[in-house]
């Protein structure tokens, strides 16, 4: 049998096209014994970074067989196998060993890079009509790096300039960038079989003969044969590819062209044909069942050598060409080290030429291979491989010139931090990391990161972060104004972030706000130039309920069942043989888990049963891109020399950005350095409210040198008043500061860290030492130095570094080193570096045992222990939040709704807060309300206009523009007559209307706005005809002669009159708000019941998210009904959704058949209900599942109907004559027939004695039970 190799191959990254992984695709290929096979995806290269890595780990694994193979024959041989691995028979044991040896290849697996590129028909540039849509087809293979940097040039360029429906190049472009490529003329899409089939015979030889001139013996004709063996498949490819074949066989012998025959694989097996033409059916948008859509020949799986041969055998050459082609591709590496971007240094600090002058290459030999205090570390030849590494003597002279303007800048913001003067620690510090920088590389990274944040900050108006992540545990950086937190002080490692035993990628994290972070990016693509800026892309693959939703509409399975299916699949699974473990959610597990699911499997529906079979299958599949939220490149070069890249639109913008086709886990592989511009809404929301305070009270926020020790901020803090405030504003969290009581800076940073699974454990022992409860102990005494601030407890990871150098003597790459080992859990370095600790240790002085129960500490706890430099950096955004709301807490509440405005459910929140505040949250008022959430001068919050669903900016902006510049609004009339009708239109005053911006202005109900007049005309126009006649005679009155005269116009134009009708009623008023502003604002309907759920309800709404804490209680919850969704089974039988409204949240409940039967006409929309149920396991479900049972429902209005007894607890020393009236006066006013009964309490004595009024019998009627509860009696329903 002749050897193959695939070469026309795509993988699922030919999006919608491919249902191929790239790695099944590699292992049947390795599996089958081909020397290779390419990757050709349609137009792009997206799956060639992981196919390239794919590939080095197979062969990397081969080697390792390989060496561990012929060790284990050399100890056989001599001798030394250990009798596991002798076994019984040595000798059988040997030619075991050398059989599997010499099964393994010797060559490296070939992964081949390609692209089946579009090529235009007429120039790229060319994009008019549907000839310039489509594109020949056309297979090219990088036969070394040469041929790869091409590819990636037409790729790259087919998207940049090329893009019409699809990326194409051309002619030009292949002919500019042929070098290193192999050519194949592809399938039926290429060019020559195009015009075979249409038989223009002699531009098809014209064709040939042009790709022939450009790629010589690289130029092949590709050979395909697909005969359909399938009814409902593409029966006409075969014969048209057969037509093709005789010709370009004919061809090829005549001329001597090479030919190479393919199987244009889409899908690795056969069994896979189906699934891949649902596939199809996604990317065309087509029913399955559609006679018209497209249609593969359902052969296309990777086919086997032995399969290949049996197709071609009547032309054995063009299987042979195949492994050719595979020989002629060379091994290269498509990884680099870093590839640092250009920053332009002034000329008067220096210039390369200059430093070339001054400095020899033996002094950068000894500069950059000697440690900070110019001491020698390495040997000769590690010197030598560290300088090639480097990039050698000429890119030497580059890094230092950066490496000495960057310690002039450090040095300059070290005297603005430090004070001129600066200790010796400092000193030290900053000598060491300035070196690291340098001998790794890297000042140029830093000067750039330095100068946009300086950008940022200086001339675009964007607020910057702190820091973020291990960034900021440099000195430099904090000197550079990168970061704005001292490391020194806080005991933050530079280490943490550039580990000096080993050369990583430094990674710096920025955050901006909201609104400015677009600013930054622009600025920087400005400065470094569009074509080396680039932001990265995403893969969006289908999950498992996509993928059911997927093949459920093109297989046509009713949308309810599809629903069904989707809502079947769990959030959570666990393994039924750990149940501490998780399962990955997929359908496999969710089949297993949910028996409905399995149902519907092995359903006798053959929909339902395909759908579930064929999601299966394309599960995981890739199936669009995005764009990643905050990565960006910048390159030294074009990024198209290293990269390809294709193109998103920017959202902000609506320009064209270029996007690698690399994604961010991989892309630093190829040595483009990555950067994230991370947009922090919590920056935008300081910088908001420090605005409006200024504009409020004229006061000005420094909020970069607020103190650390603020009284009021502390107060928040230990009253749990966190709500809004970032990082802190959970409940757990405001529960564990009630406890903690934190008074320094440090115990917010611990707590930042501890708040987290895992380590949340250790917070009630951090909490009772902080008290003393606890005794603080330190296993050492020296410990002490960096465990004081935790109370004894290791918290931090650079707690464990800094003590395993002052214990065991480690290095400060080792330091970090371990820190990686024990996050991660890699045994192997633990096992390594265990010994090394306890030696160092000991040499200390310090007990073996007490060094064993700390490193056992360390183990148990290290994958806990959080970075102390993220920690810090947020727990200082946190502590701003904190402290503007602690002194302007209106202002601040303003802000943070303002900013959270599209999510009702904060809002809801928010305003809960602000109620317990003492802060009222008032609806929006014409005269009264800005833009946005702002304060009055009673410090109240106003909504804002442009909340008001429909009214938008521009009008908010028109109507208190006039406001401001002419005064308030006197009435209704004045405002039509004087607002522009161009920016406020007609619907925009309804929905004010609606929301209750206009009550101040008006002394009627505002529904009078919708009623007609006597002649039938809707109020509210005729106020807008009433407002747009005056203007008019306005404008009419200023140019003619009696305007000169002062007749201001309008004058003798009445007023339209009020409609008389009847008002709406409270909830109609209530649900419109609602309608406008997404919540309740005046009041809440359920107010007249609110003392209902406070006492007769155990728990709220949004607690039914979560039934483990309520397993087995009987509760009750009660709301307003806002949706019902009646529906039927199969059988006919009725059922019902419905949705289940409280204060601050909502439910989905159903009913089913006898219970639906006998409470359903209970669920009505706007219903207010009292449901009583059961939490209990749902039947029939393994692993337990918890169910809310309903039992029983009841309106609200009945609930209250049915109380029978109103009993108030009072102290002894509280009853009164003032009380006791107060008491008569309201029940007579609310007369009754629940019985009013006391309970006197002596709480001196516990004694307490029960009576009952027989003269007064009352009604639990809103006054009655606000008086109550405005009077904080405790007070009990029954």
């Amino acid at each position: 049998m002749r050897q193959f190799v695939h070469l026309h191959v795509h993988s699922q990254y030919s999006l919608l096209d491919g249902q191929a992984s790239i790695a099944k695709l590699v292992d049947k290929a390795i599996a089958d014994g081909m020397p290779g096979i390419a990757l050709t995806d349609h137009g792009n290269m997206f799956g060639v970074k992981e196919f390239f890595n794919y590939v080095k780990k197979k062969n990397s694994a081969r080697k390792d067989k390989i060496k561990s193979l012929q060790a284990l024959i050399e100890r056989l041989e001599n001798g030394s196998a250990s009798e596991a691995e002798m076994g019984d028979d040595a000798g059988a044991a040997l030619a075991k060993a050398r059989n599997e040896l010499d099964a393994i290849p010797k060559s490296d697996f070939k992964g081949i890079i390609g692209c089946e590129v579009y090529v235009a028909r007429r120039r790229l540039f060319n994009k008019e009509g549907k000839e310039d849509q489509s594109g020949y087809h056309l297979i090219l293979l990088a036969k070394n790096m040469v041929g790869y940097k091409n590819l990636i040039k037409i790729v790259s360029k087919a998207y940049t300039e090329g893009f019409y429906m699809r990326p194409r190049t051309d002619h030009v472009e292949l002919e500019k960038y042929h070098e290193g490529l192999v050519c194949c003329s592809a399938c039926l899409g290429g060019e020559i079989p195009r015009l075979i089939r249409a038989n223009k015979i002699e531009e098809a030889c014209e064709a040939i003969e042009w790709h022939r001139k450009i790629f010589g013996d690289d130029y092949y004709l590709e050979l395909q044969l697909h005969k359909a063996t399938v009814e409902r498949a593409n029966h006409e490819t075969w014969r048209e590819q057969k037509v093709v074949n005789d010709f370009l066989i004919d061809y090829a012998h005549k001329h001597g062209v090479k030919l190479v025959c393919t199987n244009d694989v889409h899908f690795v097996d056969e069994e896979h044909a189906e699934a891949h033409d649902r596939l199809i059916c996604l990317g065309t948008s087509k029913d399955l069942d559609d006679p018209r859509r497209m249609l593969y020949s359902k052969q296309e799986w990777m086919k086997t050598t032995a399969e290949m041969n049996a197709i071609f055998e009547d032309i054995p050459e063009a299987i042979d060409n195949t492994v050719e082609v595979c020989n002629k591709i060379e091994s290269y590496d498509i990884d680099h080290s870093p590839i640092m971007p250009t920053f332009a240094i002034p000329e008067e600090f220096g210039t390369e030429e200059q430093y070339r002058q001054k400095y020899s290459e033996q002094d950068l030999f000894d500069e950059f291979t000697r440690n900070e205090n110019g001491e020698v570390v390495m040997s000769e030849d590690d010197a030598k491989k560290k300088i090639a590494k480097l990039g050698g003597y000429d890119k030497l002279y580059r890094i230092k010139l950066e490496a000495d303007y960057l310690a002039k800048l450090a040095m300059d913001g070290a005297r603005k931090r430090y004070g001129e003067e600066l200790d010796e620690e400092t000193m030290t510090r900053l000598k060491f990391e300035l070196h690291i920088m340098k001998t790794m590389g890297f000042p140029g990274y830093f000067l750039i990161v330095q100068d946009f944040i300086r950008a940022a900050r200086e001339e675009l108006d964007v607020s910057v972060g702190p820091g973020r992540g291990s960034a900021a545990g440099s000195a430099v950086a904090y000197c550079l104004g990168i970061t704005q937190i001292d490391p020194i002080k806080y005991d933050l490692l530079f280490e943490r972030f550039l580990n000096p035993d080993r050369i990583s990628l430094p990674d710096i994290d920025i955050d901006f706000d909201d609104d400015g972070r677009g600013r930054v990016l622009n600025w920087v693509t400005q400065k470094y130039g569009k074509e080396k800026v680039a932001h990265i892309i995403t893969y969006g693959t289908m999950a498992t309920k996509m993928a059911l939703k997927d093949v459920a509409r093109v297989q046509k399975l009713p949308l309810d069942k599809a629903n069904q299916l989707c809502k079947w699949v769990p959030d959570r699974i666990t393994d039924p043989n750990d149940k501490d473990k998780q399962l990955k959610i997929n359908l496999k597990n969710a089949i297993m888990a949910v028996p409905e699911l399995k149902a519907a499997e092995e359903s006798s529906d053959p929909i339902m049963h395909d759908t579930i079979k064929y999601a299966k299958m394309l599960e995981g599949n890739v199936r669009g891109t995005g764009v990643h939220a905050c990565g960006t490149i910048i390159c030294r070069d074009d990024i198209t020399d290293w990269v390809p890249v294709s193109t998103a639109v920017d959202k902000e913008t609506g320009e064209n950005m270029l996007v690698t086709q690399y994604e961010g886990s991989v892309i630093e592989d190829t040595g483009l350095i990555k950067m994230d511009f991370l947009g922090l809404k919590t920056l935008s929301i300081i910088k908001d409210a420090i605005e409006t305070v200024e504009r409020t009270h004229g006061v000005h926020i420094d909020i970069d040198n607020i103190p650390i020790d603020d009284k009021k901020t502390y107060e928040l803090y230990c009253k749990g008043g966190t709500i809004g405030t970032f990082q802190f504003e959970s409940p757990g969290m405001q529960k564990y500061l009630r406890e903690l009581q934190p008074s320094t800076f440090e115990d917010l940073i611990a707590m930042n860290a501890l708040y987290r699974p895992g380590p949340m454990d250790y917070i009630p022992d951090f909490i009772d030492r902080k008290h003393g409860r606890k005794p603080i102990e330190y296993d050492i005494p020296i410990m002490e130095r960096y465990l004081k601030d935790t109370y004894g407890i290791t918290v931090y990871q650079e707690q464990v570094m800094l003590l395993s150098r002052l214990l065991g003597n480690f290095t400060r790459g080792e330091s970090d080193t371990l820190r990686k080992a024990m996050g991660k859990k890699i045994k192997s370095k633990l096992d390594e570096l265990k010994p090394k600790f306890i030696a160092g240790g000991k040499s200390n002085g310090h007990d073996k045992k007490v060094l064993e129960k700390i490193w056992a500490d360390w183990e148990k706890f290290a994958s806990y222990a959080f970075n102390k430099s993220h920690a810090t950096c947020y727990s200082w955004v946190a502590y701003q939040t904190a402290y503007i709301k602690a002194h302007y807490p209106s202002e601040y509440m303003a802000t943070v709704l303002s900013r959270n405005l599209n999510d009702i459910k904060q809002v809801t929140a928010y305003m809960t807060e602000c109620k317990s505040m003492g802060i009222s949250v008032l609806g929006p008022d014409i005269n009264e309300s800005h833009i946005k959430f702002s304060t009055n001068k009673k410090g109240d919050i106003r909504f804002g206009l442009a909340a008001i669903k429909g009214v938008g900016e521009a009008a908010s902006e028109s109507i208190i523009k006039e406001r401001d510049e002419n005064g308030p609004f006197k009435d209704i009339y004045d405002f039509v007559e004087r607002i522009n009708y161009t920016t406020v239109n007609r619907k925009c005053l309804e929905n004010i209307a609606y929301a209750g911006g206009f009550d101040s202005l008006i002394d009627f109900h505002r529904s009078r706005f919708f009623m007609p007049d006597q002649s039938g005309t809707i109020f509210l126009d005729a106020l807008v005809r009433y407002g747009q006649r005056i203007q008019q005679e306005k404008q009419n009155a200023q140019q003619s002669l009696f305007g000169l005269m002062g007749d201001s116009g309008g004058g003798d134009i009445q007023h339209p009159r009020v409609p008389v009708a009847e008002d709406w009623n409270h909830l109609t008023v209530l649900n419109k708000e609602r309608e406008m502003i997404g919540l309740y604002m005046s009041s809440h309907p359920l107010d007249r019941f609110g003392f209902i759920i406070r006492r007769m309800c155990q728990a709220e709404l949004a607690s039914l998210q979560d039934l483990t804490p309520m397993k087995g209680d009987e509760i009750s919850v009660a709301g307003v009904v806002t949706s019902v969704t009646p529906l039927s089974t199969k059988d006919g039988r009725r059922y019902a959704r419905f949705v289940l409204e409280d204060y601050n949240s909502s439910h989905e409940f159903a009913l089913f058949s006898k219970d639906y039967e006998r409470m359903g006409m209970l669920i009505e929309q706007n219903n207010f209900l009292m449901i009583r149920g059961r939490v209990q396991p749902r039947p029939y479900r393994e692993p337990e599942e918890l169910e809310f049972k309903i039992m029983s429902i009841q309106h609200l209005a009945d609930v209250v109907d049915s109380i029978s007894l109103i009993r108030i607890e009072l102290g002894i020393s509280d009853v009164c004559t003032t009380l006791t009236e107060m008491l008569i006066e309201k029940a007579t006013q609310n007369k009754g027939k629940a019985t009013l009964a006391f309970s006197i309490v002596d709480r001196s004595s516990g004694v307490k004695i029960k009576l009952s009024s027989k003269k007064y019998r009352v009604a639990p009627t809103t006054e009655f039970m606000d008086f109550l509860e405005s009077n904080e009696f405790n007070y009990f329903l029954s």
